[in-house]
Parts: C-alpha cells; sequence; structure tokens
C-alpha cells in the first residue's frame, strides 16, 4: 500500500497518506500522548481534510501508549467555559460522524479522554498491551467527552458502571470478551491488522459504506424512512450497476 506523508507542520500527529486511508498517530510521548488543546486543533484538521475528501481513518499512539488521557496540566485550569464549550467533547463527535470509518489501533494505555477518543471509533483493535479505563471520578471530574454514554452502548450498563464508578481497567482479553475491541494482537501486528481492515472496507462501494455508516448513527425514530431514502440513491447508483452486473456474470461464467 503505496503511503505519502503530508502535513509536516503537525506538533502533536504524524499524518500519512495512503491509498485508502488516513494514518494519524497521536505524538506526544513524553506526555503520553495525552491530548491538549493543540493536538485536539489539529485533530479538527484532520477531520476537515476527511469531511471534504473522505477515506477511512486510522488513529494510533506512539511509543507503546494510544494516549493517557487529556492534558491535566490543561484541564486542571479549566473552568466552566471551557466545560461548556465542550472541547473533547465536540472534536470526539466530529470524529464519530466522519463519512467513512473510523479504526482506533490501541496499544498500551487509552485512558480518560484517550479512551473516549478510542471510543468514537467505530472500530477498536487492541494490542495485548491494551489497557481501557476511565479514572475520570477520582480527578473529581465526569467521563464526559462521550464516555458517560458511548461506553454503556460498547460494553453494556453493568460494565461501563464498574469502569465509569468504580475506576475498573479493562486488559486487553477482557476488552475483547466485553465487545470493546474486536480483535487482539501481538503490538507490532497492530497497523498491519488494522490496515488489513481497512482493505476490507474498501472492497465495498465507497458510497454504499457512507450511507451505511450515517444509517447507523440515525436514531431509531429515523427509520425506516431513512433507510429507504437512502436505497432510493444507492438503486440509481452507477456503483450499483457495474457491481451488480460483475456478479451476475461472474456466476453465470461459473454455471456455463
Amino acid at each position: 500500500m503505496a503511503t505519502t506523508s503530508i502535513d509536516p507542520s503537525h506538533a502533536t500527529l504524524s499524518v500519512t497518506e495512503h491509498e485508502h486511508c488516513l494514518h494519524v498517530e497521536l505524538v506526544r510521548p513524553e506526555k503520553k500522548n495525552a491530548i491538549d488543546a493543540a493536538m485536539a486543533a489539529e485533530l479538527h484538521g484532520v477531520c476537515e481534510r476527511l469531511e471534504a475528501s473522505p477515506k477511512t481513518l486510522v488513529i494510533s499512539g506512539s511509543g507503546g501508549v494510544f494516549a493517557a488521557g487529556a492534558d491535566l496540566a490543561e484541564m486542571r485550569q479549566r473552568r466552566s467555559p471551557e466545560a461548556l464549550a465542550g472541547i473533547n467533547s465536540f472534536l470526539f463527535r466530529r470524529i464519530h460522524q466522519l463519512p467513512m470509518p473510523v479504526i482506533a489501533a490501541v496499544d498500551g494505555w487509552a485512558l480518560g479522554g484517550g479512551a473516549e477518543l478510542a471510543y468514537a471509533a467505530d472500530f477498536r483493535i487492541a494490542s495485548v498491551n491494551a489497557r481501557f479505563g476511565n479514572p475520570e471520578v477520582g480527578l473529581g471530574i465526569a467521563a464526559a467527552a462521550g464516555g458517560s454514554w458511548r461506553l454503556r452502548e460498547l460494553v453494556g450498563e453493568p460494565m461501563a458502571k464498574h469502569i465509569l464508578l468504580a475506576g475498573r481497567i479493562l486488559d486487553a482479553q477482557e476488552s475483547l470478551a466485553s465487545g470493546l475491541v474486536t480483535e487482539v494482537v501481538e503490538p507490532d501486528e497492530l497497523l498491519r491488522s488494522a490496515f488489513r481492515l481497512v482493505d476490507q472496507i474498501a472492497n465495498g462501494a465507497p458510497t454504499a459504506v457512507r450511507l451505511t455508516k450515517a444509517l447507523m448513527n440515525m436514531p431509531e425514530s429515523a427509520h425506516p424512512v431513512v433507510d429507504n431514502m437512502a436505497q432510493a440513491l444507492l438503486f440509481e447508483s452507477t456503483e450499483k450497476f457495474e457491481r451488480m452486473t460483475a456478479f451476475l456474470e461472474k456466476r453465470n461464467a461459473r454455471n456455463s
């Protein structure tokens, strides 16, 4: 898979473009990739790029850590206006709502805001060293950037409460058993596994992938109207006719 590095001006991210995806590596090794305002701004820039030119997004962390939370030195200084501004919550919502799927490749710690960033992805792949947790209540705050509700949707209410209220840390195998991650691999296989998933997604028709993700994010009250509208668009697409024709021709050739 050919790659081209882009945006060398980033201070907290390493961004590489692949044929079917954009790979973003969090790079603040001295802070264990903690998410600060500069990283949040740069991630917004990545979102702007992917909203304009949709591709699957792969997010990973450098130095054997995904992200050990939000930057506490910044968080300690924030007051109610910053909380109401939703600095991380709006960013993670934007990431979750990107047109194409988002894959979090998690090695080592994913804590607090780092865990919430992973929860915002469509897929989470973990190395055997991965650890997920939300220690916010121990710091006098809440997991208010999606953790308080996304985690419940991902692992169920009892497990979510154990993590959010009692500080339970999930290791890689517990994360797999709970459904939080879809695969556990050795650290040196993590990105290869993520890119394999990228290729599997790329086998689908891009418009169909985008609309299917959008449908899955719709509230229950919107169905089945939005499903029928999406299908109406797809029924008129060139992709549908080309792919169905190729499938039928291949099947007929096998049967002849």
